[in-house]
Formats: structure tokens, C-alpha cells, sequence
């Protein structure tokens, strides 16, 4: 799984301008202190989590499971997607996320189209996401729709007592790749 350079999103406006390229690429144990500064701006889940998220993969315990960063020059996102157990061709994101103050970027974007491509590639079906349904992830819910995510499911009180878990679902073999 090598690197993938792309355009930067945040660098597009004119014809005229010149896109700087981001660098899409497997995770690298020297990217964590880098990933935890994401995590934290997010505010996600405790960044030290990383470190026993990662360990499998990095160990190369985890071959099916894909870690990836953006790097522009230093990794500035993360995205970990792994098989759903007992199903064919069904992943499940488990986590993306954009450094705060690089968010509305399009980074996101350019993460996830990677993700989506690469399952695409391999032929699987279907991608999950899942997130809170708390009012302050109203944003990340319509990320997901805007990138042609369905609601698929409401777990009430998954997360804690008034925190419902909602499911996303993207059909794959509609891409092309």
C-alpha cells in the first residue's frame, strides 16, 4: 500500500493558482506525536488511545485493517478502516479526523475519497460510519451525507444515556474507479 500524492484542496481557487500536493500514505509509528496534535484539536477521544489503536497495525499484526495519514508536509489527518467481522465486503471507518484548524479544507474530503477508492479497488461492497447524535456533530453528519453516506440506523443511548449512535452506509461497486 504506497503513498498517493493529490492536490490540496485548500490551496484551490483559480485556474491560474497552483495546487500544492498532499501526500495520502500508510501510517508510520514517527507519525504519532503528529496524529495525537490531531486528535487532541478534535477532541475525539484521549490521543494517548492512539497508541494501542495503532499497535497492531504497526506491528504488523493487522494486515487487513488500513491506517492512513495526510501529510502537507506533516501529517495534518488520520483514517482507520477495518473488515466488519463474519460479512463479505463490508468495512467499517472507524476513525477520521482533520486537525481543527485545517478543517473546511477539504482534507477531509481527500481522505475519505482515498478510503472509498482503495476499498473500491479491491472490490468490497460497502463502507460504515458511525458518529454521535448530538447536536454538536450535526457537521460531521452532513460531512457524511454530502459525501453520499445514507442514514442507515439509530442506536439510542449507545454512546451514554442521551447519546444515540447513528450509522452511515456507502454502497462501493457504485464508484468508479
Amino acid at each position: 500500500m504506497g503513498s498517493r500524492i493529490v492536490p490540496d484542496a485548500s490551496t484551490a481557487g483559480t485556474l491560474h493558482e497552483q495546487q500544492r500536493p498532499v501526500v495520502i500514505r500508510p501510517l508510520d509509528a514517527s507519525d504519532l506525536p503528529a496524529l495525537k496534535r490531531v486528535v487532541d484539536s478534535t477532541g475525539l477521544f484521549p490521543a494517548d488511545v492512539l497508541d494501542e489503536m495503532t499497535a497492531p497495525f504497526l506491528e504488523g499484526l493487522a494486515a487487513e485493517e488500513f491506517w492512513f495519514t495526510l501529510a502537507a508536509p506533516d501529517p495534518v489527518a488520520i483514517a482507520y478502516c477495518a473488515p466488519e467481522r463474519m460479512t463479505s465486503g463490508a468495512w467499517n471507518l472507524l476513525l477520521i479526523a482533520v486537525d481543527r484548524s485545517r478543517q473546511g479544507e477539504g482534507l477531509g474530503s481527500t481522505l475519505m475519497a482515498e478510503v472509498e477508492r482503495r476499498l473500491a479497488e479491491q472490490k468490497q461492497r460497502l463502507l460504515l460510519v458511525e458518529t454521535s447524535g448530538l447536536p454538536d456533530f450535526e457537521r460531521t453528519r452532513a460531512f457524511y451525507a454530502h459525501r453520499g453516506y445514507v442514514p442507515e440506523a439509530r442506536i439510542r443511548d449507545y454512546y451514554r444515556d442521551g447519546e444515540d449512535k447513528i450509522v452511515f452506509r456507502k454502497v462501493l461497486s457504485a464508484l468508479k474507479v
